[in-house]
């Protein structure tokens, strides 16, 4: 699975490299987690970096607590219905999640140590993602709570993102059972356009040769520390 990674490449870089318009919202993460909002690039809106919330809620979901996938097989990702509607285009989309390293765990000696996974040139990559758009049914609160007021309680609608996962390469399998897909330069503006049939063909696991991978500290283990002395290497 993924469940951790990071982005803090300068507003100038994600420009150059993704040709999008960054705008202010962004900030450097060294420790994204799950249920954080975080940038996506998506298929409705190519050209600039939007954010959603990590944790995929698929839009017939009772409420935002209901499913919350930070995850999505590649093998069923076009059948299950969490994530068909997303695939398929019918109902949000696929979208990009640009980051610069990503996390897994694995046990050593007794003890479960956390490696980062990054390319050796330190340069940003594009993950494999869905989003959807999950709106709260509107709610009735009761006459009392709100004195002669208007009853009706409202909830904004909410972004949500997951990232497909595949057989892991040679390196991440050292570490884990799975991988994000890291989608291959030439391959990620077709991602987010492609016929289902052919975005199922991109999801192939990436390379080793260009990855790194480096055991780091436990303090990765607690989103909270979301500094750069997480991503630095153990000595």
């Amino acid at each position: 699975m993924c469940g951790r990674y990071s982005l803090f490449v300068s507003p100038a870089e994600l420009n150059r490299r993704f040709d999008v318009r960054v705008g202010d919202a962004y900030e450097p993460r060294y420790n994204a987690a799950p249920g954080q909002s975080l940038p996506v690039i998506t298929d409705a809106e190519s050209d600039r970096l939007s954010t959603a919330e990590w944790g995929l809620v698929p839009p017939w979901a009772d409420d935002d607590g209901e499913g919350k996938h930070i995850n999505a097989r590649a093998e069923t990702v076009a059948e299950r219905p969490s994530f068909q509607a997303a695939f398929e285009r019918t109902a949000g989309g696929r979208c990009l999640v640009p980051a610069d390293g990503f996390y897994e765990w694995t046990d050593r000696d007794g003890a479960t140590q956390p490696y980062r996974v990054a390319r050796e040139d330190g340069a940003p990559f594009a993950m494999a993602g869905l989003y959807s758009r999950f709106e709260p049914a509107t709610a009735q609160a009761g006459l009392d709570a709100f004195g002669d007021g208007d009853p009706t309680v409202t909830t904004e609608p909410i972004e949500t993102f997951t990232i497909v996962t595949t057989e892991p390469n040679d390196l991440v399998a050292e570490l884990h059972h799975r991988m994000a897909v890291i989608l291959p330069r030439e391959a990620e503006r077709e991602w987010l356009t492609a016929s289902p049939e052919r975005a199922r063909q991109l999801l192939d696991p990436s390379p080793a040769d260009p990855l790194e991978a480096y055991p780091v500290s436990q303090a990765v283990n607690d989103p909270a520390n979301d500094t750069p002395a997480v991503v630095e290497p153990l000595e």
